[in-house]
Formats: structure tokens, sequence, C-alpha cells
């Protein structure tokens, strides 16, 4: 027999054995199928090129599920990147166009926008707009809220980027609203 089919079917065999169990033990800890799905392909992709370490090897489930383990971490600190990328990408945005204006218009724009978000700020649910204002009047860090209201700085990042995506809709309205 041709070793590049020896090979595929022994693949095959690991595959079909532990390509279940590593989609679920992923969609147990992301708890979304397409990344799931993303994180399986990307172990078994890489377990294909390394037919040394599943050939013939009895202790395969233990390197799969550590391969797993490291790939879901992995993707989860990605996500954690992308996610803090974004959130500045949005605070800076949105408190870096709003600057005061000589422009006699171009202030009144600027206080109608002020005023709509100070509005939007004292809608929010209790808990976000005092985590809101105690990061961005009171000029607190992440730790000292989550310190102080006794949850997680997770929370609190969560909560300051919930706030963030709000307001900067109600900046994009009222931006079209002004060429109107």
């Amino acid at each position: 027999m041709d070793e590049s089919i020896k090979l595929e079917q022994e693949f095959d065999l690991v595959f079909k054995a532990h390509y279940s169990l590593v989609k679920n033990f992923a969609l147990m800890l992301l708890k979304s199928g397409q990344d799931a799905d993303d994180i399986a392909q990307d172990v078994f992709t890489r377990l294909w090129a390394k037919p040394q370490i599943w050939q013939d090897n009895p202790g395969i489930d233990k390197y799969i599920y550590a391969m797993t383990k490291h790939a879901i971490f992995d993707f989860l600190k990605h996500k954690r990147i992308e996610r803090s990328y974004q959130q500045a990408q949005i605070e800076e945005s949105l408190f870096n166009d709003l600057s005061p204006s000589s422009d006699a218009l171009d202030a009144i724009y600027y206080k109608e926008i002020r005023l709509a978000l100070q509005m939007a700020v004292e809608q929010f649910p209790e808990r976000r707009r005092l985590i809101f204002e105690m990061s961005r009047i009171q000029g607190m860090s992440h730790l000292e809220i989550a310190e102080k209201l006794d949850i997680s700085v997770r929370t609190v990042e969560r909560q300051i980027y919930l706030s963030l995506v709000e307001l900067k809709k109600i900046v994009f309205i009222l931006f079209f609203l002004h060429f109107i």
C-alpha cells in the first residue's frame, strides 16, 4: 500500500475518534459552535502536519486534549486583545472627535452632543452608569473600580465597553442629523 494512503487512513482513524470530543470540549468553553469548529479544525490541521506525534501513539488522547486546551487559551487571548483594541478605538474616536470648536455653530453642535451624551449616561442601568462615571469622570482605574464595587475587572471593562458602544451610536446619529 502506498505510504501516503496509509498515512491518510491512520489520520482518518484518529480524526474520527477525536474530532467530536475536541469540538464538544471547545464548545463547552467557548459557547459558540463556529468558534468550536474553528478550534477543532485548527487542532487537527496542526496534528496532520506532525504525523510522528499521532502515529502509533497510545497517549494521543492526552496530547490532543493539551493541544485543544492551548488552542482555546490562544483564541481567548486573541479575543481579549481584539476587544481591548476595539474599546480603545471607540474611546479615542468618541472623545477626541468631540473637541470644542471656535466656530459658533460648531460650539452649539458640540454642546448639543455633550447634552445628549449626558442624558444617555443618565439612562444607563445604575451599575453601568456608576462604573462609567467612576472611570471617565473620577478617573479611576478599572482595578480601583473593581475593588471598590467588589466586582471583577472584566465586569468593569465590559460595562465601560457597553457604555462607549451606546454613546458612539448616539454620536453617529447626531452626526448624520447635523447634515440633514
